[in-house]
């Protein structure tokens, strides 16, 4: 039957190789049951819940995936997105978390409308690619700015807005500790090394006396309070016009560079140049999204930790099955979850940013038509601390700037009409 769903035997793997790859999948992933329902608790979800919830959501778009597009790949609720959701929908603009989760559900639907339409192909040609990476690499900054808040080495001060924080407290310690062991793990390429991070600085935490420690396993928590609580049509509201095309880029820009580089990393490329169920694959995402948020989640998307799997030999959908059969078993993992301080999973978000941030060096930096509008998404994102601020800031800047210059005919329909919409934001809303 295996054999039958997958093509074991055409892509040259076997059960064995497949079952080692999605779980060195899952370790490499992992750390986001713990980072997800710390976040989006801080929205008011009950924590329990959103773990549960994380772990149901990302548990069903693995075998999606793997069933339906039978790529190697894992998903689960997109870092970055989640900070969007809690930090500034929620947060700063005042929007309860069930009309938060309807903005994603919508820009779910309209990731799966782009993905079965033309649309698509529109607006990867259309959207220019400096900009593209800055939104990714912008996301990386507010993502890294959360660390560093959460593990408390900087914080707020009113002659210079930030300043380093308090160095002889031991948590702040302790999440510096814990970017150092990630990092330096990550260098020897040790497998797991932000979930080994994790897990280090936790364990000193409990001996310490920091942490109180409540057991590993147990009967999963009740995810009632956050199942189908999202609010569809509070979310269906000309203000949150901006918030759900920043959760629907954000993602899309996202999931199609992932998937297109595990395509070549998974030799899902055929030779005349076609990649392999790469639609199924997009769809099976962008569902994803659709009802990750009947589960309290921000947007679902690919993991770019899935080339630790396709290192090892995963080849096949049965790489993302046995993913999200581990993603399903770690719903009895609630007490060790809740046992995660902040400080634990800080050095994750800094590290990350960092991973984030690299593709800066992709940016045409000849061009100075270009480079301004990148770096100003970059940096506004996280100075205004919103991806939508900074995405449209920046889109604006593109469209005036390539007027200016005299280079109009470089923007793109696509871009044209997201200019449009970010200026009827901050002219009328």
């Amino acid at each position: 039957m295996l054999e039958k769903i997958f093509n074991l035997k055409a892509n040259n793997t076997s059960i064995k190789k497949e079952f080692l790859a999605g779980i060195t999948t899952f370790i490499t992933m992992s750390y986001i049951i713990f980072v997800n329902p710390q976040m989006m608790a801080q929205s008011g979800m009950d924590y329990g819940a959103s773990f549960v919830g994380t772990c149901i959501a990302a548990s069903l778009a693995c075998f999606f995936m793997g069933i339906y597009a039978n790529w190697p790949v894992g998903l689960a609720p997109g870092m970055g997105l989640n900070a969007f959701f809690t930090y500034t929908v929620v947060g700063g603009m005042g929007y309860s978390w069930e009309i938060a989760l309807g903005a994603v559900f919508w820009s779910g639907i309209l990731f799966v409308i782009m993905s079965i339409t033309p649309l698509r192909k529109w607006m990867l040609e259309g959207i220019p690619l400096n900009l593209r990476i800055a939104m990714g690499s912008g996301v990386g900054l507010f993502i890294g700015l959360i660390g560093l808040k959460n593990g408390g080495i900087i914080s707020g001060n009113e002659s210079t807005l930030l300043s380093l924080g308090d160095l002889n407290q031991f948590s702040v310690l302790l999440s510096i500790l814990g970017f150092l062991i990630i990092s330096i793990l990550s260098i020897r390429k040790i497998s797991g090394s932000i979930i080994i991070g994790i897990f280090t600085i936790t364990s000193i935490a409990v001996v310490t006396g920091l942490e109180e420690f409540t057991g590993i396993v147990s009967f999963p928590p009740d995810p009632l309070p956050v199942f189908m609580k999202l609010d569809v049509i509070g979310a269906f509201d000309v203000a949150m016009i901006s918030v759900i095309i920043s959760f629907l880029f954000v993602n899309f820009f996202d999931t199609t560079g992932t998937l297109l580089g595990m395509a070549n990393r998974a030799r899902l490329v055929k030779n005349s140049g076609e990649i392999q169920n790469l639609d199924k694959a997009i769809k099976a995402d962008s569902t994803s999204s659709v009802f990750g948020s009947f589960f309290g989640c921000a947007p679902v998307t690919s993991y770019v930790e899935s080339s630790a799997g396709i290192e090892i030999g995963g080849r096949t959908g049965l790489t993302a099955v046995f993913t999200g059969s581990a993603f399903l078993v770690s719903i009895f993992l609630s007490p060790l979850s809740e046992m995660v301080p902040p400080y634990a999973t800080a050095g994750v978000l800094i590290y990350v940013a960092i991973l984030m941030l690299s593709d800066v060096e992709r940016l045409n930096w000849s061009d100075s038509s270009e480079i301004i509008p990148s770096l100003i998404i970059i940096i506004m994102i996280p100075l205004t601390f919103s991806i939508a601020n900074g995405i449209a800031l920046g889109f604006i800047t593109y469209t005036i700037i390539k007027l200016a210059s005299n280079k109009h005919k470089e923007i793109s329909s696509s871009a044209w009409f997201l200019t449009l919409i970010f200026l009827a934001k901050f002219i009328f809303l």
